[in-house]
């Protein structure tokens, strides 16, 4: 007979590719063989081969075998290929991006591992949680020191609403400090009173009423060098205004707490 095929071994080796993976691309319906020899062996036609070119092609552009399935039944004119082509390219380029923002978000944890100075995985986790987030207020996450990182991660890493919202009125009532002290409002005035009362139920929202967080949260609030520069210039325009007002909400509410805790109620 005439030789118009090639056997499944004379196949790969034009192909490059593993007896292997040709009986596995003919077993799922992928390049089945056209023909058998009289001894069962699998046998490829010129046609056979070239659709073997489209599905290494196609492969070699990132389409799953599922999908190149599924294309080889339209790529019957050179539009239809150009369309294929050209989803696959948008599908690339979306990818490149993600990369992107991979490389981006790993130089980044390169940084704050070399600030941490100390190996804690737990750490590098709310980081890399934080960063894929793409939490604005990643900032102040990265600042919190053990205590209060581990308290978040077990308080509020499932509810990023919750978080979020307390940030929203930490935002806002700063920004109303700032503008009373604007306005040379006292702070045992009602307006400065019902601040300080907001301001108290933002912390203990925020510790769960743990006050063994309160130290730590000064301690937050005393290193603002790495803070975000303009949230930083307003805590610190706003702190002795705050201060004062919530110690006179303390002592007006018969709150007993020590210096420490008093201070600790800033965030």
């Amino acid at each position: 007979m005439h030789k118009t095929y090639l056997t499944v071994g004379e196949l790969a080796n034009k192909m490059n590719v593993t007896v292997r993976t040709l009986q596995y691309y003919d077993k799922i319906g992928l390049v089945k063989a056209s023909a058998y020899s009289e001894g069962g062996r699998r046998l490829y036609s010129d046609q056979d081969v070239i659709i073997l070119h489209q599905v290494l092609a196609l492969k070699y552009l990132g389409f799953s075998l599922d999908e190149i399935k599924e294309m080889l039944v339209s790529l019957g004119t050179p539009e239809e290929v150009a369309t294929v082509l050209q989803g696959q390219s948008e599908a690339i380029a979306k990818q490149i991006e993600k990369l992107k923002r991979a490389k981006q978000d790993l130089e980044a944890l390169c940084t704050e591992v070399l600030k941490i100075k100390e190996v804690d995985f737990a750490k590098y986790a709310d980081i890399i949680a934080t960063l894929r987030s793409g939490d604005k207020h990643y900032w102040m996450w990265k600042q919190f020191d053990r205590n209060l990182a581990h308290h978040v991660r077990d308080n509020f890493s499932d509810d990023s609403p919750k978080a979020t919202e307390i940030i929203n009125t930490y935002s806002t009532l700063l920004d109303r400090a700032l503008y009373l002290i604007k306005e040379n409002e006292n702070h045992t005035s009602k307006a400065s009173q019902d601040l300080a009362e907001e301001w108290w139920v933002m912390v203990t929202e925020f510790t769960g009423g743990d006050l063994s967080l309160l130290p730590h949260l000064i301690d937050f609030n005393s290193k603002k060098e790495n803070w975000e520069v303009t949230i930083a210039q307003k805590q610190k325009k706003a702190d002795s205004f705050l201060e004062k007002a919530l110690s006179h909400y303390f002592q007006s509410q018969g709150l007993i707490l020590s210096e420490e805790d008093k201070r600790g109620g800033q965030k």
